[in-house]
Parts: C-alpha cells; structure tokens; sequence
C-alpha cells in the first residue's frame, strides 16, 4: 500500500510539473521567442538634445544581454563606440532600451547601435545613423500658418522740456570786529631783602665740660688694671698648684 501511495504520488507531482511548464510557455508571447533588434526613437538625421530616451525592442529565443552604444562619425576605428549606460540582461520590447544624456558630449553627428548577444556569444545589431546633437545652438521656431507676425511697438519720443532757471541766493554774513588782544602784563618777584647789619651771622660759643670724661677714663683704667692683676694671681697659683703635683709625683717615685 505504500510503495502503490508514493507512486501515484509522484505520477501526480510529474503531471503537475509539467502542466505548469506548458501553460508558461504558452503564456509567453511570441515575441519573447522571435529575434528583435529595433531602434524606435530617434531615428536617422535626428536632433537631440538635453537627456533622452532610446527606445525600441532587444530580444531573441537564446538571449544574454544587450548593449547601446554610440560613435562620433565619421567612424575610424571599431574602439570608436562608447556604452551608454549598462549591459541589460533583460529582454525589451517597445520600451527603453537606454537613458542618453547628450549634455556630455560635444555637438556634432553620431551613430547609435543596439547589439543583441547570444548565449554563445554572437550578436545580431542594428545601427540609426547621422543622429546630431545640438545643445549648444537654439532650437528651431514653428510659426503657425495664417498667423499675423506681431509688428513690434513703436518706442514713443520723449522731447525734453527745459525747466526755469533756479534763481541764485545769496546770504549776507554780518562782518563782527574782533577785538585785537593786549599783550598782559608781566609782574616780576623782587628780591628777598638782605640784612643790613654789617656785622654778619654772629657764632653762638658752645662749652664743654671735661670732668665726666676725665672720670670716666680714670674708671676705665683702673678697671684695665684690675683685670690685669687677677689673670696673672691665677696665673701665680695655677704654677704653685702645678709644681706642688709635680713634686709630689717626684716624691712617690
């Protein structure tokens, strides 16, 4: 009974694998399968400006990737042609191929090309040709048919009217005498008077008393003199004691 269940199990994952696989590739449109490599916009001998928008269809039933790119004509070299953008992996119909900023490049003419490669490497394109970029020069200006051409208006005449002369006033200033300043007079000091005694600064006689002096100096040296004796009777008796232990040492000996 298992083994019989895992079969009809399988048996029923199998069909519904493949009925998905076969709705999906029914539900695919058949241009999906076709190969397309078309550019819409612009076309040949058309003027660009600013940024725009290519346009057209990529696809191919082995398809790897597409790519836009441009050149500068006259083309020289095959290195010529320059990405625009990036390599898309995914295919286009009736849409954007790639975003173009003309601004970035110099006026002048150029080629487009779109190039759809294969899964082994090869590639089918298609090229637009004599495509000018012109965004440094004005853009052309469509005057509708049976339209009045608007005249331009007339600049009035202005006529300078001359105005009256402005009258001149003078203002008098009174004329007021400055009085001529006087030279102040100059008081001088007079000298100090001098005496007139003729006898001059008389000298005031000043004494001195000799007795403390003469006292104190008799002071002085009878002190002197006493301190003169008493170092030598020390003396005197430092040598009496000191013979009296040397003979005494002598003795004992």
């Amino acid at each position: 009974m298992k083994l019989r269940r895992s079969t009809i199990i399988t048996s029923l994952i199998l069909i519904l694998t493949s009925t998905i696989l076969t709705w999906h590739a029914s539900a695919a449109p058949s241009a999906q399968q076709a190969e397309l490599a078309i550019i819409n916009f612009p076309g040949n001998n058309e003027v660009l400006r600013g940024i725009i928008s290519i346009t057209g269809s990529a696809t191919h039933p082995a398809f790897a990737r597409f790519q836009v790119a441009y050149a500068s004509e006259p083309i020289t070299r095959n290195d010529a042609w320059v990405t625009i953008g990036i390599e898309r992996t995914d295919q286009v119909v009736n849409g954007e191929l790639a975003i173009w900023d003309t601004t970035t490049v110099p006026d002048g003419s150029y080629s487009l090309r779109l190039r759809v490669i294969r899964q082994d490497g090869n590639y089918s394109e298609i090229e637009v040709k004599q495509v000018v970029v012109a965004n440094t020069q004005p853009g052309p200006t469509f005057t509708p048919a049976g339209s009045p051409t608007p005249q331009e208006p007339s600049t009035p005449t202005i006529t300078p009217t001359s105005l009256p002369s402005t009258p001149t006033v003078l203002i008098e200033q009174p004329i007021v005498d400055t009085p001529t300043p006087r030279p102040l007079a100059q008081v001088g000091e007079l000298p100090t008077p001098r005496p007139t005694s003729s006898g001059g600064i008389p000298i005031p006689k000043v004494e001195v008393d000799t007795a403390p002096l003469k006292s104190s100096c008799l002071w002085g040296a009878g002190a002197i003199l006493l301190i003169f004796l008493f170092f030598g009777f020390l003396s005197a008796i430092r040598i009496f004691v000191m013979g009296f232990v040397d003979r005494t040492k002598s003795r004992r000996r």
